[in-house]
C-alpha cells in the first residue's frame, strides 16, 4: 500500500506533505537526468523545445538558457497542478517575455499544434503514463518531421522501484516504451548508456518521421 502511494505521488505530486517531499526528491534525483536530457537534445537558439512532465521546472530552466534566438520558444506540459505552478514561478521571466508557455494538461490532450516542435525531452516520466502508445502518438503528433525526442532515466533505480511495487505493470521497461515509439512513427529508436559525475544513466533517442 505504501509503495503504491509513493508511486502515485511520484507520478502526480499534489499539495501535501508527501507532495512536498517528492519535490525535494525530484530535485536531488532528477537534476543530472534533466541537465543531460537538455544537453543530449542538441538544442539550437531558434528551436521550439517541449519538456513533457516538466515537474518543478529544472529542465525548463536549463533549456531556456539555450533558446536565445528571436524564434526560440520553450513549451512545457504537466498534469500536476502543483508542478505546473511551481515551474511557472521558476521560469516566470521567460513566460512574461513570451519565450515560454506552460500547459496544465495531460500528455494526450496537450493543446500544442501539430508539426511545431523541433526537440522534445523528458526524464523519469513515461512509466507513469496510463497508455504508452497514446502518449507516444501524442508526442509524434506535435513533432516536426526529423524532430528529436530524448528520454533520460536510471534503469537500475527504475528496476528496483518496480521490484518493490512503486512501479507496477510493464510500462517501466524501456523496451516496451521503445516499441510504443516505433509503432507511433518514430525511427532510429535506441537506448545508450551514459555517465555523468560517476553516475550511470540511460538515454533513449527517437526521430520523428512524417
Amino acid at each position: 500500500m505504501l509503495s503504491k502511494k509513493v508511486g502515485k505521488q511520484l507520478g502526480h505530486p499534489t499539495y501535501s506533505l508527501s507532495g512536498w517531499l517528492v519535490t525535494k526528491f525530484l530535485k536531488w534525483h532528477n537534476l543530472i537526468l534533466e541537465e543531460n536530457a537538455v544537453k543530449l537534445s542538441n538544442i539550437q537558439p531558434n528551436d521550439t523545445v517541449l519538456e513533457l512532465g516538466h515537474g518543478p521546472g529544472f529542465g525548463l530552466q536549463e533549456a531556456s538558457q539555450l533558446l536565445m534566438g528571436p524564434r526560440g520558444k520553450l513549451l512545457g506540459v504537466d498534469y500536476s497542478q502543483y508542478m505546473h505552478q511551481m515551474a511557472s514561478k521558476r521560469i516566470q521571466e521567460q513566460i512574461s517575455r513570451g519565450k515560454a508557455v506552460l500547459y496544465y494538461s495531460d500528455l494526450v490532450s496537450m493543446p500544442i499544434e501539430e508539426n511545431t516542435v523541433d526537440k522534445a525531452f523528458h526524464c523519469n516520466c513515461y512509466y507513469y503514463w496510463p497508455d504508452l502508445k497514446a502518449g507516444a502518438k501524442a508526442i509524434h503528433r506535435v513533432m516536426k518531421p526529423g524532430g528529436i525526442m530524448v528520454t533520460t532515466l536510471r534503469l537500475g533505480n527504475i528496476t528496483k522501484a518496480a521490484s518493490v511495487g512503486v512501479l507496477t505493470g510493464d510500462n517501466w521497461r524501456p523496451e516496451v516504451y521503445m516499441e510504443a515509439l516505433e509503432s507511433s512513427g518514430f525511427t532510429d529508436v535506441r537506448m545508450e548508456n551514459k555517465m555523468e559525475n560517476l553516475i550511470k544513466f540511460q538515454a533513449i533517442f527517437a526521430t520523428a518521421v512524417k
